[in-house]
């Protein structure tokens, strides 16, 4: 009789998780329909800007998507798929991003303004989620890069930076998860103001530096960083030679300047 309650007791567990779950929109059609409206691509399809003035007016609705946000479980998101999971933390450190711009916008020429010389703007507990005050460093480095182990994830998680991989002007759902990881990886690679073959040289993001160690633990096949440049070579160049260097992995690599400026369409 008492293994018949505790198994009992499992599966109603187990289905209740599975409830839960399957309650959570993931197609984030609110957090969508924000970024449909305050998110644009420039020409070329390789940076956006964000209309921090229009989140602003939208901020009810905003607070509203992060609320819902703030709500999910640990038990919840643990009954959640590994892309549902991804989806949901890419999502999270993007709309907390953009909430933090908005508590100093229009004051603000850069993210790096916010927080002080021993608290920087990514370590701000100013938010909830999974039961507890997080900050968005949490979401990155102690969630996304130690338990997924996908570095396509530095071009998806957005910084309010003009240097950074471009914040996408759609939700990240579960069910389109490793295409728009692709395509965020293809668009910043492409970005020739970013990333580039110059004087003989492969000048590119400090991304590749900064998180260097995720390009070289054979996650997505990379083994070293210029693996990474060796599989978007068509995206980076339309010169046969050049494609053929970075495909060989021959260019030397050198860093470019980050630019923090706030990616603000009214810049």
């Amino acid at each position: 009789m008492k293994f018949l309650k505790s198994l009992l007791l499992m599966l109603a567990l187990t289905l209740s998780n599975h409830s839960m779950a399957a309650s959570f929109d993931h197609e984030y059609a609110s957090w969508n329909n924000l970024l449909a409206k305050h998110v644009t691509w420039l020409p070329g399809n390789k940076q956006t800007v964000v209309n921090y003035a229009g989140f602003q007016k939208d901020r009810g609705t905003l607070k509203q998507v992060l609320n819902e946000w703030s709500a999910v479980s640990k038990t919840e998101f643990d009954a959640f798929n590994r892309s549902q999971q991804m989806a949901f933390l890419i999502n999270a450190y993007n709309g907390f991003t953009v909430e933090l711009i908005l508590t100093k916008y229009p004051n603000i020429k850069s993210i790096k303004e916010i927080g002080s010389l021993f608290s920087s703007p990514w370590k701000q507990e100013f938010f909830t989620l999974l039961g507890q005050k997080r900050h968005l460093d949490w979401i990155e480095h102690e969630q996304l890069r130690p338990n997924y182990k996908e570095p396509r994830i530095h071009a998806a998680v957005n910084c309010a930076s003009i240097g950074c991989p471009a914040l996408r002007n759609e939700a990240f759902t579960a069910t389109k998860l490793n295409v728009q990881l692709d395509d965020g990886m293809r668009r910043f690679l492409s970005d020739s103001s970013r990333n580039r073959v110059k004087n003989g040289e492969l000048q590119v993001s400090p991304i590749f530096k900064w998180f260097a160690e995720d390009f070289e633990k054979g996650h997505q096949g990379f083994k070293e960083v210029k693996d990474v440049f060796a599989k978007w070579a068509k995206d980076m160049s339309s010169s046969p030679e050049i494609v053929d260097k970075l495909a060989s992995k021959s260019l030397h690599i050198a860093y470019t300047d980050y630019d923090w400026s706030l990616n603000d369409a009214k810049r």
